[in-house]
């Protein structure tokens, strides 16, 4: 009798505790969640949670936005990074990413190259130095580099950290366990594997390849003691709730940077009449990743000049922290000495590190 009672308490203090954590928490007030993420130090809300807060009305969304802005605060102080990229192998890519003008499945109008040599690979880094990047990103289209153009860009990379002050990053598909130590081994510090949208919605984006292949993936990149920087792309035809899985997927796996993409719909991909978001709603999607990532590195990249439009200096106040400045894989990005102009009139200060 004892213990079926004591199984009664048990269950009426949690049925309390839930009643009370609903009523403390989702009257729905964005600024106080926000303020009790920065007394905390953490982000306590759950999925469901997540969902029920970004749920409000789309004309409370500057809520969302001082809130995500006071959380970047408190966590990045008043800092902002930038990173650069250069597509060093272009099209020719056998996945089917519903999104992208370098799959083969695609008839786009984009250049189709093999890997860049060494040279053109310190010279782009070279180049991005001076445009006044801290971040170097090589990025290669395709499921997996062969063993020739994997040594490529081990040669480069480690070239890369003697000659500029970049911290290099790659991006080259999957990787092995065996793969992932020889970058590591040449000085490349942070791999970029998006994992691009939730579990949940993956099937209508790309069917060629499994979502558990991209974990893997990142399972060998932390194995291998690299950092790893893993988003996705915002305005696929996801819903809000795919979107909160997504971010507590990164979550779970503790990446070390989250880039977000909007989509650009290009002519010739599966997308290409699919609707941008509208601004605030983009902004609000970054503010969702800073609610449940309070401490983690939050990049704004490709797409943001044509669903940001005028609105592009506001995603600090959402709650980014850093910007991907220069042209992305195949379309053009706007200056970077716009983009360096933006951070210093949000009066931050550029983070070297």
């Amino acid at each position: 009798m004892q213990l079926v009672f004591a199984k009664s308490i048990t269950t009426s203090q949690q049925r309390e505790n839930k009643q009370s954590r609903i009523i403390i928490m989702f009257d729905l007030q964005p600024l106080n969640i926000a303020e009790k993420i920065v007394e905390e130090g953490r982000s306590f809300l759950s999925s469901e949670e997540t969902c029920e807060l970004f749920a409000i009305p789309a004309e409370r969304t500057l809520e969302l936005i001082l809130g995500a802005d006071s959380i970047r605060r408190k966590f990045k102080k008043n800092s902002a990074f930038t990173c650069s990229i250069v597509n060093a192998k272009s099209g020719s890519c056998p996945e089917n990413c519903a999104f992208c003008p370098q799959s083969v499945h695609h008839q786009t109008n984009i250049s189709n190259y093999p890997l860049m040599t060494i040279d053109e690979l310190v010279a782009a880094a070279k180049n991005m130095t001076a445009a006044g990047a801290g971040k170097f990103g090589i990025v290669t289209s395709g499921s997996q580099l062969n063993d020739e153009e994997l040594s490529r860009i081990c040669r480069a990379a480690t070239i890369i950290r003697r000659e500029t002050p970049l911290a290099v990053c790659a991006s080259t598909g999957m990787l092995n366990a065996s793969m992932a130590q020889r970058l590591a081994q040449s000085g490349v510090t942070t791999f970029h594997h998006n994992l691009e949208t939730a579990r949940s919605f993956f099937h209508n984006i790309c069917t060629t390849h499994e979502y558990d292949e991209d974990l893997q993936t990142i399972a060998h990149v932390q194995a291998a003691g690299m950092k790893i920087c893993s988003g996705g792309i915002l305005g696929l035809g996801e819903t809000w709730e795919q979107r909160v899985e997504l971010a507590f997927t990164l979550k779970e796996l503790a990446v070390d940077r989250i880039p977000l993409n909007f989509l650009n719909p290009l002519a010739g991909t599966r997308m290409e009449n699919m609707p941008l978001l509208p601004p605030m709603e983009a902004l609000k999607s970054i503010a969702l990743f800073r609610y449940v990532h309070p401490e983690k590195d939050i990049t704004i990249c490709g797409g943001r000049e044509i669903t940001l439009r005028d609105y592009q200096s506001w995603i600090f106040a959402a709650g980014a922290n850093g910007v991907m400045i220069g042209n992305y894989l195949t379309t053009q990005g706007r200056s970077a000495t716009m983009d360096l102009a933006m951070i210093k009139e949000f009066n931050l200060t550029k983070d070297e590190n």
